[in-house]
């Protein structure tokens, strides 16, 4: 795919500085661009690079002043971090722009479809899907029996998609995820054997959620595992059986929820984080890396440790955790003199 700088500018609503028929075809950073990329300048600290560049157009802000001739062709905007984000998205369009139903996918019966599909090869869709307008499932996908799937989805290779999951629209998935599978419910019996609790619900994921390579989100015992509208999901994050998570919360990699917790909207959950089962966790609270939550906790909370408490709590305890072997030589000595007289 191949753009001028003229077409460049019109998408990202800027105003070219050079060559209006400047030719990329693809995008770079701006200490490694070369011929017939286009990169951005977003960062003052990063000025320099664009005097040495070979890229063929840069994006720089509108007011920026240059100290000698450059190369590149400039494109200026209001905001470059915003622009190239503009670009990215258009390039990755392009990309996955693909459409029709691969002869070696296989669809069972009552699937239905709307325009625009694309089902890559090896995929299998069971009975009673329905797919939305626009939806990319690539290669080596399995959709299981009764799922919906909502317009302009993409589902990436090798994702499973349990029975009965309802993706909303906008939804991205990315490869390895597992979604619908059993949670982890055990009963004893009077052996003392482990009797395994069925799971009879489902994963329902709203609007515009995106979920990292090799997550797993496990269905209901009844009812629904529910994400929220907007919810971003890192890489291998587990969320247990009929987990509520609010809208727009975003949790970063390797975060574990037990079941039956309820985490409110706007949260910002850290790397690591473990969070115990039948909770209810606050409206925009944020969870540090690596936080144990044992308790409920308010909204507006910012919480870090384990067990987690404030932010500022365990800052201050820190201190003292962390000088604990003075502390204790101090008091090793009082001990000694008062013993000795």
């Amino acid at each position: 795919m191949e753009l001028k700088a003229f077409e460049v500018a019109k998408l990202i609503d800027g105003v070219v500085d050079g060559d209006n028929n400047s030719t990329i075809n693809k995008l770079s950073k701006i200490e490694s661009g070369d011929k017939n990329s286009l990169s951005f300048l977003g960062n003052s600290k990063y000025n320099d690079f664009l005097y040495k560049s070979s890229a063929s157009i840069v994006i720089v802000k509108k007011s920026f002043e240059l100290k000698e001739p450059v190369k590149p062709t400039l494109i200026r905007v209001e905001d470059p971090n915003l622009a190239f984000s503009v670009l990215l998205e258009y390039f990755n369009n392009q990309q996955i722009s693909k459409t029709g139903i691969d002869k070696d996918s296989s669809l069972g019966e009552n699937v239905n479809y709307g325009n625009d599909v694309y089902i890559g090869k090896f995929s299998i869709i069971e009975s009673n899907v329905n797919i939305g307008q626009n939806v990319k499932i690539h290669p080596h996908v399995h959709v299981a029996d009764n799922v919906t799937v909502g317009d302009n989805c993409i589902i990436y290779p090798g994702v499973k998609i349990y029975r009965n999951t309802v993706l909303g629209k906008n939804c991205i998935i990315h490869s390895g995820t597992v979604i619908g599978s059993d949670g982890f419910g055990f009963n004893k019996d009077s052996n003392g054997n482990n009797l395994k609790v069925i799971h009879n619900g489902n994963v329902i994921i709203e609007d515009d959620v995106e979920i990292g390579s090799n997550c797993t989100i496990d269905r209901a015992t009844l009812g629904s595992t529910i994400l929220r509208s907007g919810v971003k999901i890192d890489n291998l994050v587990q969320i247990a059986h009929n987990v509520i998570v609010g809208n727009n919360t975003c949790i970063a990699a390797q975060v574990g929820i037990a079941g039956s917790t309820t985490i409110g909207k706007d949260c910002l959950i850290g790397g690591q984080a473990g969070i115990a089962g039948h909770l209810k966790i606050g409206d925009r609270v944020q969870m540090q890396a690596k936080s144990g939550v044992l308790k409920n906790i308010d909204d507006d909370s910012v919480i870090m440790g384990y067990p987690a408490i404030s932010y500022r709590d365990y800052n201050k305890s820190y201190v003292h955790f962390k000088n604990l072997p003075k502390i204790m030589n101090f008091i090793n000595k009082l001990m000694k003199k008062s013993n000795e007289q």
